[in-house]
């Protein structure tokens, strides 16, 4: 079986801080499955590239949603990465996180799936990051992991929406020169529309 690299396994921490997802088949091994919009179909092929030596098949078209999406082979290695986020049966941040989210490919991917900026000409910005998956607890776990290994000072917003709250991770003043200079190499071109310097 063939073995995840580290830069994959970057990816994937990424990814699963993000929209990614990997589920158990009915053989008891698990699969990482992508799916994003039409709009980042480029995305798609980047994550793809990425991990083809894993993956049975190309990406293709779903055709009443029109988003794009592939799946990769079980592989022993995911089901490690599986035992720690879904161990408890739903998606959640690994007590040791701190040692996993430790590569600036994971902090971009995570980014790409789940970031935004928060732009105001010549005044202001930020980065956001969406975490509404998480408990705000886990945020607060992911916000001082970013410290400890990045040293991105960041913190954790608890915003309420439509009578609920969700929290999210915010990077401003303090910690989004820092934290742009760590994820820019590894912005792919249709993503470059979350970075001042496009805007």
């Amino acid at each position: 079986m063939v073995k995840i690299s580290e830069k994959q396994k970057s990816i994937i921490v990424g990814t699963l801080l993000g929209d990614g997802y990997i589920y158990k088949d009915k053989y008891g091994g698990c699969r990482l499955e992508i799916k994003h919009s039409n709009s980042q179909k480029d995305y798609v092929f980047w994550l793809h590239n990425n991990l083809n030596n894993i993956c049975p098949g190309i990406p293709k078209q779903r055709k009443d949603n029109f988003q794009w999406k592939f799946n990769t082979e079980s592989n022993n290695d995911l089901i490690e990465i599986y035992n720690l986020f879904y161990g408890s049966g739903f998606k959640k941040i690994p007590e040791n996180i701190s040692d996993i989210l430790t590569n600036v490919i994971s902090l971009a991917v995570w980014f790409m799936d789940d970031g935004s900026i928060d732009y105001r000409p010549k005044s202001h910005y930020a980065f956001k990051i969406n975490t509404n998956a998480f408990r705000l607890e886990e945020c607060k776990i992911l916000s001082e992991t970013l410290y400890r290994n990045f040293v991105i000072v960041s913190s954790v917003n608890n915003t309420l929406c439509r009578g609920k709250r969700y929290p999210g991770v915010y990077i401003g003043k303090k910690g989004r020169d820092r934290f742009l200079e760590l994820i820019r190499p590894h912005i792919i071109p249709c993503f470059k529309y979350k970075l001042p310097s496009h805007l």
